[in-house]
């Protein structure tokens, strides 16, 4: 029984695979005109020069039978958005084919770029666009609200905050993605003991043989960095930001 529990929580296939970082804006599922594009990167380009915090879009073909939340925390890990030790990096996320988008974001940002916020700016500035069959308007109503938020003074930003200030919780998230990989370890952890005595000890390594597998992220052997002069920072996520669907 334990074991059919742990197998229902793991992911039904191969760990995702990620697109190349090949700029601030991704465009895989060709949501934006050319014009579009090169204003997207310029605008991300000159907030990433004044503040420091790395913002990048991306529009995907399919989640490859992930639910957006996993898969935009690996995404994020993979590709390393933010600066190395604060973690300062958000994503926004768009899979037309799931009718599904997200604002992830990183460990850095959590406090400034809240899941209630980021659920208000999906609801106002995301999906009445997108409702409308205007996809570019969206991603970039979503993206200017984005770097508002993070390009206000600490008064400004903690009024927005205030604003929308009803209890946190994440859109269509049932777990944090980091609680599930920590309550899956314990599982296996207790299985490995078990397995161990009866087995000579090879258990006891089997939650770190199957979490390295399972939960790498499938990253490329560049981990994930395109061309294009870009590249993430070293940053990390664990699963803070919300989702919404149209």
């Amino acid at each position: 029984m334990l074991v059919s529990v742990v197998m229902l929580a793991l992911p039904a296939g191969a760990a995702p695979t990620f697109p190349p970082l090949t700029g601030r804006v991704v465009d895989n599922a060709h949501l934006l005109s050319a014009e579009g594009t090169q204003a997207l990167s310029a605008k991300l380009e000159a907030f990433e020069a004044a503040t420091g915090h790395q913002v990048v879009v991306v529009t995907l073909p399919t989640l490859q039978g992930y639910e957006i939340e996993d898969y935009g925390y690996q995404l994020g890990r993979t590709w390393q958005i933010g600066q190395k030790g604060k973690n300062d990096g958000a994503l926004l996320i768009i899979a037309p084919t799931e009718r599904k988008v997200r604002i992830e974001v990183g460990y850095g940002l959590e406090g400034v770029m809240t899941d209630a916020l980021s659920n208000v700016i999906i609801q106002q500035k995301v999906l009445p666009s997108f409702k409308a069959g205007d996809m570019e308007a969206g991603i970039i109503g979503g993206t200017d609200a984005i770097i508002a938020q993070l390009s206000a003074s600490p008064e400004e930003a903690a009024a927005t905050l205030k604003a929308v200030s009803k209890p946190s919780h994440r859109s269509n998230s049932k777990i944090d993605p980091g609680a599930l990989i920590m309550m899956i370890f314990v599982l296996f952890w207790v299985m490995g003991g078990v397995f161990g005595r009866r087995r000579g000890g090879l258990g006891a390594l089997l939650p770190w043989i199957i979490l390295s597998g399972s939960f790498g992220g499938g990253r490329s052997d560049n981990d994930g960095f395109g061309g294009g002069g870009f590249g993430g920072g070293g940053g990390s996520f664990g699963g803070g930001g919300s989702s919404g669907s149209w």
